[in-house]
């Protein structure tokens, strides 16, 4: 089915890609990473603390030309259908995400299940391993934060771990992990700078007074601040 979409659904989809980079792009003062995602079929396990998680994983996949799948659930389905012809596949059809995991994509999975309040991990449901494990692939937990910090928009910061074993333990503690030291480094980093360690993916929004310092040197002298 996937590779028989019609002239009109593979628009759509080329549509949304376009909406979903936008909105990253005037919403956020950018994306930022740190680590790296494995090449070949893996397993993404992320926290799902944020509106724009949804976006951030799909956009930077997108950008860097992987191949992936983002596990929905199906109300969600319901509610929006033309994610169906997205990059998409229900939580209720396992094997449409293994045959994903077997072509060398990359599966996309919240396993806390469903959008919760900023803060320390919740408990995770066993897809993720489950499907990992069936598949043979490995689990990478993916630890993100959107913070307004020091500018004017927010920022995202994405934590790709290290590949763990397909077990809810293990996935569960690594994420936690890497969750946790990204709240540190939130909390005593300087606001107005990008957190250390980490690398600008995506550039989004300058705030107002960002802007305005280009143009500072040329409005002193217009205003006779120049000396």
């Amino acid at each position: 089915m996937r590779g028989e979409l019609r002239p009109t659904h593979w628009l759509l989809r080329l549509g949304f890609h376009l909406l979903f980079r936008q909105s990253l792009r005037r919403g956020l003062r950018g994306v930022w990473t740190r680590g790296a995602l494995p090449r070949g079929a893996c397993v993404l396990a992320s926290n799902h603390h944020s509106w724009w998680d949804s976006y951030l994983l799909p956009v930077l996949l997108s950008r860097s030309g992987r191949p992936f799948r983002v596990v929905v659930g199906e109300a969600r389905l319901r509610e929006f259908p033309f994610f169906r012809y997205l990059e998409t596949v229900p939580a209720n059809r396992p094997r449409e995400a293994l045959r994903a995991l077997g072509r060398g994509e990359v599966l996309v999975l919240f396993p806390e299940g469903e959008l919760r309040p900023p803060g320390a991990l919740g408990e995770l449901r066993p897809g993720a391993v489950w499907l990992a494990r069936k598949a043979g692939v490995r689990v990478v937990p993916v630890a993100s934060r959107v913070v307004l910090r020091g500018h004017e928009f927010p920022e995202a910061y994405l934590v790709f771990g290290e590949p763990v074993e397909p077990e809810l333990d293990l996935l569960g503690r690594a994420l936690g992990e890497a969750l946790g030291l990204l709240d540190d480094l939130v909390r005593t980093s300087p606001a107005e700078e990008p957190l250390p360690g980490f690398s600008l993916a995506l550039p989004g929004r300058r705030s107002t007074h960002e802007r305005m310092a280009r143009w500072g040197a040329w409005l002193g002298r217009l205003v006779g601040g120049g000396g």
